[in-house]
């Protein structure tokens, strides 16, 4: 296919494919590029011949671990699809999908109906503002009933959902936010054919009405139908390709014959071959500032199926390309100015209480097999982390640690090191996340004025916040005292610090007020300051009594409803609670909170209480107090900053590189 991520002269969708687990997104992807002719043959998932599952471990095990875009034209239209992941081990790989989109399908199973994912994934399409349309898959099953899949939609996700194939219920829907029709429909009005249609697409550009259509993927029914709607009922993307340039790293592929290849989406401007670009590299934790890097654009090249893709020589406004040439690119990287994007494209990945599906909250544990490869194993982790920042990969203790989200990944990244690195590496049993805060109010205090040349004296006072309040600095400190420009460098220096508390855990809900301290005019070097930032803080959270947090889960449950009680019983014996349960005809829906230590393995239960017909998702609800526990401690990514002679040596040859990059 010629220029198939073509210019602003050609029509064109970025759509993403979205779905509960085995609704069918894979299949219907391998339809689509068959009835285009992108392919010739359709291939399928259990065989492991789907052309989007192009990693052996997605043809191994038959399931979608990393979100593929790949290109087709259709009745004129370049239609570019992200086909995405549907188990929740991989949801980062949804959430970044949402970076680079303008629309999106989203595929629910009419012999499953609407699963707690579902829900969850319409309900983060309207959050990012997404138009979408709906494909009711695998009607031709037994027992399947699309119009009433679409019916009962309609009643849990919301009344935006219509039967695009019934003039009564879009009129109906069309009455929700248009005067006219909602006349016509009050009056029992005949309204035309092709003004419904018209009317339909307008709100569904919107974001306001979302048209469902019926078919099979596996079949191939409906499939022609749903292209057509891709078309006329999801926008083009809009920008100006004069503008200057704003764009995101939304993948990173690397490949030993191609290196490092950045796919980029680009809202606003345009990009050349030889183009040198600002990239600005998101904080990897709050509060961290944003850091900047020039690069030169080797080549911009069109996505494809084959991975190669072809010499494109530009990107404009509106289009994704992968571009070459970034050698230190990550995924969450913007290009040029961030707050020219779009909401859903400027992401926070410092905070894990952002995004709709990724809160890795379990810390695992990696070693080498071989110590020798100690040194390749970090560098395979570096690449991995690459592609997927909420890896976060780091050292703590002297050993690798990565942030995942279950079981299913760690053994998908076990096999990846094995077979994409050639690293045997083992795994560690996973722990859960913490967070800590201290119980009482307390002052933090340093005096770092000796060995000299060096002045720097802090005083915090550090107060307890409510769950869920976050970090709260100020200071009252007068510049006389401590100069404004060393203020900023505390400043600067705290979040850093944060990072770890007293239990080596991320600190969260306190105020640090800044309320002494004194520079000197003559023996305060530049840096002293963030050198003696982290004391003072440390000194304050040991003397304000350190209390652990453990992360609270959100969990909606679907279940039949003589499962009831047990699945309640289950809910208590985790420490949870039921905080709604309401019915839906034969089924029950239940939200509960629970500690993700004791609920880590509820899915397991819950299928065999239901026998396989219950359904689950989970979210960060927030943290709450827990008992003490001496086993859990975080190992530390450096010097304890109580060791003070220690973290002294360790800081000053450390100041132009180490523990101090961050700030």
């Amino acid at each position: 296919m010629s220029d198939p991520n073509g210019t602003t002269a050609r029509s064109r969708r970025n759509i993403g494919i979205f779905a509960h687990v085995d609704a069918g997104k894979t299949t219907l992807t391998e339809r689509m590029l068959q009835l285009t002719g992108t392919i010739r043959e359709a291939g399928a998932v259990d065989l492991g011949t789907a052309h989007t599952d192009s990693l052996d471990v997605e043809r191994r095990r038959g399931i979608t671990v990393r979100a593929a875009m790949v290109s087709m034209r259709w009745r004129g239209v370049d239609i570019h699809v992200i086909d995405t992941p549907g188990h929740t081990d991989f949801a980062s790989e949804v959430e970044r999908a949402f970076w680079a989109l303008d629309g999106a399908a989203l595929i629910i199973s009419a012999a499953e109906g609407v699963r707690p994912q579902t829900e969850r994934l319409y309900r983060a399409l309207e959050d990012y503002g997404l138009p979408f349309i709906i494909f009711v898959n695998k009607c031709d099953m037994a027992d399947a009933d699309g119009k009433a899949t679409i019916a009962a939609a309609r009643v849990s996700l919301g009344a935006g959902v219509t039967d695009a194939s019934d003039p009564a219920s879009v009129l109906e829907c069309l009455a929700d936010f248009d005067e006219d029709m909602l006349d016509a429909f009050v009056e029992g009005r005949r309204v035309e054919r092709d003004r419904l249609r018209g009317s339909l697409r307008g709100y569904a550009r919107a974001g306001k009405a979302h048209p469902a259509f019926m078919g099979s993927a596996l079949k191939g029914e409906g499939v022609a139908e749903l292209l057509d709607a891709i078309t006329y009922y999801l926008p083009e993307p809009s920008g100006d390709p004069s503008a200057s340039p704003a764009g995101i790293i939304f993948a990173i592929d690397n490949s030993q014959s191609q290196g490092r290849a950045a796919h980029a989406r680009l809202f606003e401007g345009s990009l050349r071959n030889r183009d040198t670009i600002t990239l600005t590299i998101p904080p990897a934790y709050r509060g961290a500032p944003a850091k900047t890097v020039d690069y030169k654009i080797a080549q911009i090249r069109t996505i494809e199926l084959s991975g190669r893709g072809s010499d494109l020589g530009e990107l404009t406004a509106g289009g994704a390309a992968s571009i070459m040439g970034f050698k230190e690119a990550r995924a969450g990287m913007t290009i040029g100015d961030a707050e020219r994007l779009p909401k859903r494209a400027a992401p926070d990945m410092s905070d894990e209480r952002n995004g709709a599906f990724a809160q890795p909250l379990l810390l695992a544990k990696v070693t080498p097999v071989d110590p020798a490869q100690r040194e390749a194993l970090r560098l395979a982790l570096d690449t991995l982390a690459s592609e997927d920042p909420l890896l976060r990969a780091e050292t703590l203790g002297g050993d690798p640690h990565v942030r995942v989200m279950g079981a299913v990944q760690l053994e998908v990244l076990e096999e990846w090191l094995r077979t994409r690195f050639g690293v045997m590496a083992r795994f560690g049993p996973p722990h859960i996340v913490h967070h800590e805060t201290i119980a009482e109010p307390a002052v933090g205090f340093y005096a770092y004025t000796m060995p000299k040349p060096c002045w720097a004296v802090i005083r915090f006072d550090l107060e307890p916040l409510p769950r869920g309040a976050g970090i709260r600095y100020d200071s009252v400190v007068p510049a006389r005292e401590i100069a404004t420009r060393y203020q900023h460098q505390i400043e600067q220096a705290l979040p850093a610090a944060l990072r770890q508390g007293i239990l080596g855990w991320p600190v969260d809900d306190i105020k640090i007020t800044l309320t002494g301290g004194e520079h000197h005019l003559i023996h305060t070097h530049p840096l002293d300051f963030i050198v003696a930032s982290p004391v003072a803080l440390m000194d304050g959270l040991r003397r304000g009594k350190p209390v652990l947090l453990e992360p609270i889960l959100s969990i909606d449950i679907t279940i039949p409803a003589e499962c009831a009680g047990r699945v309640q019983s289950e809910i208590t014996a985790m420490r949870g609670e039921t905080i709604d349960a309401r019915p839906r005809g034969d089924l029950l829906r239940m939200t509960a909170l629970a500690p993700t230590a004791s609920s880590l393995d509820f899915h397991t239960r819950l299928a065999a209480i239901t026998r396989g017909r219950g359904a689950m998702t989970r979210r960060l609800h927030g943290y709450k107090d827990r008992a003490p526990d001496p086993e859990l401690v975080c190992p530390r990514r450096g010097v304890n900053p109580l060791d003070t002679a220690k973290y002294i040596l360790a800081a000053r040859n450390a100041l132009d590189g180490g523990i101090f990059d961050d700030v």
